[in-house]
């Protein structure tokens, strides 16, 4: 529920912050509904991604400074709100000139995509990686990312009334190929490798038939990413994939590597100024967003848990 609260007065290393925009992403309704891997002490504030700007800060704080971008360092903090008072540490400053809805979007799906595609396979232009939810906002991401890095991408997405839409708007980000989750168990797939070779990473957000489908046109000793569950189903892999073609299976959680990373700010700011780059050269964009003022945001978190939902809510605050 909307619930009115007193902003906390400012401490030494504390700073104050206009909260300007905050997505719904699948991760904050699981930690609504209590099935994430953390939870927020009750009462809580939802929302672990967004971009505020700084109003004031405290005598101790070091590099922020009023009107500075900030977004949040690390999940949990709490961003489906107007204002709030953070310690300096648990946020990250980002640039202004982005636009807003980057700046919201930032810290969770491009990162994953990010990762994902360096710390796995070393890939080179020219190579190609495979993906199902491809038009998720993680989806999204890694097909700009990839494209800004010259790596081919095979899109996997499920068959929807609207799917020739879908389709366009995945290749005009970049999408190489766009294929549903049917077609990967058809003899057309080997037209697709007529021209690009075959992936040597894969990434999956779904699990069950999709992800047993797409790792049999995973290259041998090539490696499998799950970073989602969508369909709520296991990873079955047959044990020839294992035997016979050596596959590794791998898994990701951006929080997880976040904590990993804790002491070692230079490889986070590194993939930020990375990452804001692109966004700046209009090879990055903020994925399909709606956005929904805070007061109307039972309407929106309805509607960011329609099935074939490819628009993003995101609250402005």
């Amino acid at each position: 529920r909307l619930k009115e609260l007193e902003v906390p007065r400012l401490g030494h290393s504390d700073v104050h912050i206009k909260m300007l925009a905050a997505p719904i992403n699948p991760a904050d309704i699981n930690m609504i509904q209590g099935t994430y891997a953390i939870l927020a002490p009750l009462p809580a504030v939802a929302g672990n991604e967004g971009v505020g700007r700084v109003l004031e800060v405290g005598p101790g704080v070091t590099a922020l400074r009023p009107g500075d971008w900030v977004i949040p360092a690390d999940a949990g903090l709490g961003t489906w709100r107007t204002q709030a008072v953070f310690p300096e540490a648990s946020l990250l400053q980002v640039p202004s000139d982005i636009p807003l809805l980057c700046a919201a979007t930032l810290s969770v799906n491009p990162c994953t995509a990010y990762r994902m595609l360096a710390d796995f396979e070393s890939l080179a232009p020219g190579d190609s990686i495979i993906q199902n939810a491809a038009n998720s906002g993680v989806g999204q991401a890694v097909i700009q990312i990839a494209k800004a890095t010259g790596i081919r991408t095979i899109n996997v997405v499920r068959d929807r009334p609207d799917l020739p839409k879908l389709v366009e708007r995945l290749k005009a980000l970049g999408a190489d190929h766009v294929i549903t989750e049917d077609m990967l168990r058809k003899p057309e797939m080997k037209e697709v490798f007529k021209s690009i070779p075959k992936p040597r990473l894969a990434l999956n957000c779904v699990g069950g038939k999709s992800t047993t489908e797409m790792l049999r046109h995973l290259q041998p000793k090539g490696t499998m990413v799950t970073y989602g569950g969508m369909a709520k189903q296991p990873v079955t892999v047959p044990v020839s994939a294992f035997i016979f073609r050596d596959v590794r299976l791998r898994g990701f959680w951006m929080t997880q590597w976040k904590k990993d990373h804790a002491h070692d700010k230079e490889s986070l700011s590194s993939m930020m100024d990375s990452l804001c780059q692109l966004v700046r050269r209009g090879q990055l964009g903020a994925p399909a967003c709606t956005t929904v003022p805070l007061e109307d945001f039972k309407e929106a978190l309805v509607a960011s848990t329609q099935p074939f939902t490819s628009s993003k809510q995101v609250l402005l605050l």
